[in-house]
């Protein structure tokens, strides 16, 4: 059996391994190829970086893979905590990560196409890039809709850390919880009422999210993460049981 330290330090690993393959893919690489409602530029990106999103896809699919192994770490430290939370949290990871790695089959069908490896001819140059907008489109909004998941998560690991007997600071459960609803309520506000969402709170520069979708979320995760890594989890000490008169008998008594 794993220490609890030991496995908490082996989830701050993988959260890492998330943050820095999710990062390099939805943060660097993503938006450099697309480009919303021009797709010429969107095309000839893509055609320009073939390289840049091989790599992108291949790290979307590491991103989810240490997800999963994450939350699976996770849950084996938690579980006592509550069971059907925990599993909850497994749920929800498992729905985000599917998703993303859906999309980015999308990806690589925009690369193949923009690059002529899918024969296209019929369709003619407006055509073919047509198709890579409509295919990075799906891939944008199919990531977006894996992030409401991504931040529901965050929800009950947030419960699980509040309720975690001294493992977790109870205000790091609170930063967890909070950060899961604002993502959530974001990503809403951009589907709904988008409109009224950047009357609120404008873009994040370079992505398609408001602030309260991403300075929240981030708060809470960096938290979570340098935690994990730097402290682990705290002993939880246990009271020891009080003496009985036949524990201080002599032992031929």
């Amino acid at each position: 059996m794993n220490s609890p330290k030991r496995l908490a330090r082996i989830a701050g690993v993988l959260y890492l391994l998330v943050g820095i393959f999710g990062g390099f893919a939805e943060g660097f690489v993503d938006p450099k190829m697309y480009v919303a409602g021009n797709a010429a530029a969107t095309a000839g990106n893509v055609v320009a970086n073939s390289g840049l999103v091989r790599m992108g896809v291949v790290a979307h699919l590491l991103d989810g893979t240490f997800f999963v192994f994450l939350a699976m770490t996770l849950y084996i430290l938690l579980q006592h905590v509550h069971k059907s939370v925990a599993r909850a949290m497994l749920v929800l990871v498992a729905i985000s990560t599917g998703i993303t790695c859906l999309n980015a089959v999308f990806e690589f069908e925009g690369l193949r196409v923009a690059t002529g490896a899918v024969n296209l001819a019929a369709l003619g140059t407006a055509g073919s890039n047509a198709l890579v907008l409509l295919l990075l489109d799906t891939q944008h909004y199919g990531t977006l809709i894996a992030q409401v998941f991504f931040g529901l998560w965050l929800v009950p690991l947030g419960y699980l850390a509040y309720k975690s007997s001294g493992m977790f600071p109870k205000w790091l459960g609170v930063l967890l919880i909070v950060g899961g609803v604002c993502s959530l309520v974001d990503l809403l506000a951009l589907f709904l009422v988008p409109d009224f969402a950047q009357k609120i709170t404008p873009d994040l520069p370079g992505t398609h999210h408001t602030f309260v979708g991403v300075i929240p979320p981030a708060i809470a995760e960096i938290s979570m993460l340098v935690y994990l890594l730097v402290i682990g989890v705290k002993t939880v000490k246990t009271s020891k049981p009080e003496k009985s008169i036949l524990d201080v008998l002599p032992s031929h008594v």
